[in-house]
């Protein structure tokens, strides 16, 4: 085992603890060994678990800021790309409803390219969603799953099995928003995207910090 509770409670502890302070959210985390319901998915080596009133917050627009949560602090502990699935962000059972719901979703979208023998393109994912996709597609014969794109835009793609591979959607171009009455319509500053009625920003205000 490379990772452990131990090894890794007073580095995150270093980083961690004064990032989440500074930044004004409440929230709490701790450390416990690695458990996963799907080890051929992803078998982490030690769980971070938080908590707390903003968790909402972490796990808004699909976790986005909780992968960005994790992804800075390995760049900050050093963690090699190759380990980064040792060490797994989690709140409320997110990466198991998240695994659920990728699977349901690649099962739905394997039976239209069935019927329409059309592929089916998924919006971009991280290498960890890609991988469910890919496995829960595994034993299909009338189709295959692949990956095109690159970097943040790399996606998947179910084709079917005598069809080659499409190239990757380009990606929208933002024009921003048009001049105007209601030229801003459809073209929502990206600080809004996602951001429903009722939801709070990411920034904290009630703990102002000099």
């Amino acid at each position: 085992m490379k990772y452990s509770v131990d090894s890794l409670q007073p580095k995150l502890e270093q980083f961690l603890g004064p990032l989440l302070s500074q930044s004004g959210f409440e929230l709490s985390y701790r450390l416990a060994e690695g458990k996963s319901a799907h080890p051929e998915v992803e078998n982490p080596e030690v769980t971070v678990h938080f908590s707390g009133e903003d968790t909402d917050l972490l796990l808004a627009n699909r976790a986005e800021l909780l992968l960005a949560l994790e992804h800075l602090t390995m760049e900050a502990l050093r963690i090699p790309p190759e380990d980064h699935s040792l060490v797994s962000f989690d709140a409320n059972d997110y990466r198991l409803l998240r695994i659920e719901e990728l699977r349901m979703s690649a099962k739905a979208a394997a039976e239209k390219v069935k019927k329409t023998h059309v592929p089916f393109h998924f919006n971009p994912m991280t290498s960890r969603e890609r991988r469910v996709i890919h496995l829960a597609l595994r034993e299909e014969k009338e189709l295959r799953s692949e990956s095109v794109g690159m970097g943040m835009s790399r996606a998947v793609v179910i084709v079917p099995a005598d069809m080659p591979t499409p190239p990757a959607p380009p990606r929208p171009f933002y024009r921003g928003p048009r001049e105007g009455a209601g030229g801003d319509r459809g073209h929502r500053d990206s600080r809004d995207r996602g951001r429903g009625q009722g939801s709070r920003p990411f920034r904290r205000d009630r703990n102002p910090r000099p």
